[in-house]
């Protein structure tokens, strides 16, 4: 009866099959060419098939031989596919990242942060998509994203979100805006305003309605919209006073005047892997560069750009790179 062949016996037959000797063989394994002739013998006798005979002093392998070599070399062949798939995937992990975050972390943090990693990762694919907190929570829990960001609470078990920043709501203003050179902005200065808000089930609307209420503070009238970007274009535009998270804010400072607001209105930016499969190692890292742009948020309001230069997150990525 047969015995089942081992890896190191199929390995010495294959590299006797390609070299022609077993004294080349043992060369081609880092071996010696007694040990490859014993690991011959050893795989002759496990099969029970002559593989080899000696022809004017070398070996010869026999129809047998020619048919184990095909089907060893096809299992090599998967082998070093295998091997280059790992290659890629330690590179660069899967090759593709799919971030998803809401649409004013996607205006402002974004940018920044997948121009960092483009640097350490030019070769993965990159798919940002920018929604709204449900498709987002939606999208984790189906593994449609790799990793998430958003300003809203994300409610479900499965999902286990980290905070990465927390900051306040801002009041964004047209520089000529009679409270524009005020160094802040209490709600009792937003009495009789024109305010701009978001829609009545954001987080941050619900919070800044319920301070307003409690000051018993009533606006002349009210522009509400979806995205805190509409509110900036409309501030910009001397609409009126625009309630915003300071992510967005900072993207619009040279054209407004960012002021804080008080009472203070919490603002927390947090992070989730899917929960469908552990996060891989590019968005891992893609999570390392997210908290460094937080660490260094906020940065000066204004500051001329610098093609020559690189920015702090650049230079993290290189060094990061290195």
């Amino acid at each position: 009866m047969s015995r089942p062949l081992n890896f190191r016996q199929i390995e010495a037959f294959r590299a006797v099959m390609q070299t022609g000797t077993t004294t080349a063989a043992a060369a081609m394994l880092h071996t010696t060419q007694p040990s490859v002739s014993r690991l011959l013998a050893q795989i002759q006798n496990a099969t029970q098939l002559k593989l080899f005979d000696i022809h004017k002093g070398r070996l010869r392998p026999t129809h047998e031989a020619r048919q184990l070599f095909d089907t060893v070399q096809r299992h090599f062949l998967g082998l070093d596919r295998i091997e280059q798939s790992v290659a890629v995937m330690r590179k660069s992990g899967t090759g593709s990242l799919r971030v998803g975050c809401t649409p004013a972390l996607g205006l402002s943090v974004m940018p920044k942060v997948v121009h960092a990693f483009s640097l350490l990762h030019p070769e993965v694919h990159v798919n940002l998509q920018t929604v709204s907190a449900h498709p987002l929570r939606e999208g984790l829990l189906y593994g449609l994203y790799d990793v998430a960001l958003t300003t809203s609470v994300i409610n479900d078990p499965q999902i286990e979100a980290v905070s990465l920043h927390r900051a306040n709501a801002v009041c964004v203003v047209h520089p000529a805006h009679p409270l524009a050179g005020r160094a802040g902005l209490h709600v009792r200065d937003l009495k009789d305003q024109v305010l701009l808000t978001l829609n009545a089930d954001d987080e941050i609307h619900q919070q800044f309605l319920g301070t307003l209420q409690q000051h018993r503070i009533e606006a002349a009238a009210t522009v509400e919209t979806t995205y805190s970007v509409t509110i900036c274009m409309m501030a910009a535009q001397g609409t009126g006073i625009g309630i915003v998270n300071p992510y967005v804010a900072s993207v619009f400072a040279r054209d407004l005047k960012v002021l804080p607001l008080l009472p203070r209105c919490p603002v927390e930016v947090s992070m989730a892997f899917s929960p469908q499969s552990a996060p891989s190692a590019i968005a891992e890292e893609f999570a390392r560069l997210l908290k460094v742009y937080f660490h260094e948020f906020p940065r000066p309001a204004v500051q001329k750009a610098q093609p020559a230069q690189k920015t702090q997150m650049t230079q993290r990525a290189s060094r990061l790179k290195d």
